[in-house]
C-alpha cells in the first residue's frame, strides 16, 4: 500500500511516516519507481508507534519498545521496568503542571483585571513581585 493508505490505516500524517523512516523506525520496501510499499507489518509498527508516543514514550524510547517487542526472547519485566519508569516521569510532569496551575490561578487572582497598567501577573514573571 501507499504511504496514504498507510497513513489513513494508522492515524499518523505522512509527515510523521517519512521522519520515522528517515530515522529507521520503520523501512517500507522500495517498489522499481522508488515510491514506498507499506506492509501490513509496517503499518503495525506505525500503529505501534503511534500509540506508544500517546503515551508518553519519546522515539528513543519507541525504537527501544519496538526492539523489545520484536525480540521474542526478551523477558516482560524489561517492559514493565520502562512503563513504571514512564508513570514516574508523567506522575513528576502532573506535580508541576499542578505547581504551574496553581501559581496562574494565584495570579489571576491577584490580578484587578481592570484599566490599570499595574499587573501582578506581569509583575512576577518579570521576577518583581511578591505575593
Amino acid at each position: 500500500m501507499n504511504i496514504g493508505n498507510a497513513s489513513e490505516l494508522s492515524g499518523l500524517p505522512v509527515k510523521t511516516i517519512r521522519y520515522y523512516e528517515e530515522i529507521d523506525l520503520v523501512k517500507p520496501a522500495r517498489a522499481e519507481n522508488g515510491y514506498r510499499f507499506y506492509s501490513k507489518d509496517d503499518v503495525l509498527y506505525l500503529n505501534f508507534l503511534n500509540r506508544a508516543r500517546k503515551l508518553g514514550f519519546s522515539v528513543s524510547e519507541c525504537r527501544l519498545l519496538l526492539s523489545l517487542y520484536n525480540d521474542t526472547e526478551r523477558s516482560s519485566s524489561e517492559v514493565k521496568t520502562l512503563a513504571l519508569q514512564k508513570v514516574e516521569t508523567i506522575e513528576a510532569k502532573i506535580l508541576e503542571l499542578t505547581s504551574m496551575k496553581n501559581m496562574l490561578s494565584k495570579l489571576a487572582q491577584s490580578c484587578h483585571g481592570d484599566n490599570r497598567p499595574d499587573c501582578p501577573i506581569l509583575d512576577e514573571i518579570a521576577g518583581k513581585a511578591t505575593i
